[in-house]
């Protein structure tokens, strides 16, 4: 199976974004750097989303595209739960924007996306490119510019059955590692998401900073 090298996308928009599977949640953990060129455009840029109360996205490329999947992505799944009422699970939401995504690959929504959440079979974490390739099965992914220096990390820490307090102390580490690296991931602090049974909830900077102690 042929897919875009993320790696690519990542160095022309720059970013670094880490998802982890834990045995009770998926974490989703991002900088805030973004660039324009050369320039730093923002240190506060949001790259993590909440679709549906379990679940989430993190996104690396072209601003205004993934604003778009994400308006596309949040529009349907409500539509999807006024319809059947019930939350739609994680990896039909992951085949939807997969979906999306295939669409329109003649023009492609620039951006690279993680997608996690949390239903009846528990945690899930899923990597989609801009061509609509969808990638699962493996306890964590990263994408963006500073993947290369994550992915080490993840590699080196990750292991089954990992307590949620434990994902998000090596999720941030991976990106920590990548913003000290790469010239275009940084800016101020981190976002990170947690969702569990008890849904989408992203922490205060006091609790990150707690967990990077």
């Amino acid at each position: 199976m042929e897919m875009q090298n993320p790696s690519q996308l990542g160095k022309k928009t720059g970013t670094t974004t880490v998802a982890v599977s834990c045995k009770d949640a998926a974490i989703l953990v991002t900088e805030k750097k973004a660039t324009l060129g050369n320039i730093v455009d923002s240190k506060e840029a949001r790259k993590v989303y909440r679709i549906t109360e379990r679940l989430g996205v993190t996104t690396a490329g072209s601003v205004g595209d993934i604003q778009a999947v994400v308006r596309y992505m949040r529009a349907e799944t409500a539509i999807f739960k006024l319809q059947s009422k019930k939350e739609m699970h994680v990896r039909a939401a992951a085949v939807l924007m997969a979906n999306i995504l295939q669409g329109s690959k003649y023009y492609p929504y620039m951006g690279l996306f993680l997608l996690g959440g949390h239903d009846e079979k528990g945690s899930q974490i899923f990597s989609l490119d801009p061509m609509g390739g969808l990638i699962e099965g493996d306890g964590f992914y990263s994408a963006g510019s500073g993947m290369d220096f994550a992915m080490g990390v993840l590699e080196e820490g990750y292991k089954d059955g990992m307590k949620t307090d434990e994902g998000i102390k090596l999720a941030l580490r991976a990106v920590r590692a990548a913003t000290r690296r790469d010239v275009f991931s940084g800016g101020n602090g981190f976002w990170v998401a947690v969702i569990d049974s008890k849904g989408y909830r992203e922490l205060s900077n006091e609790e990150i900073d707690a967990h990077m102690k």
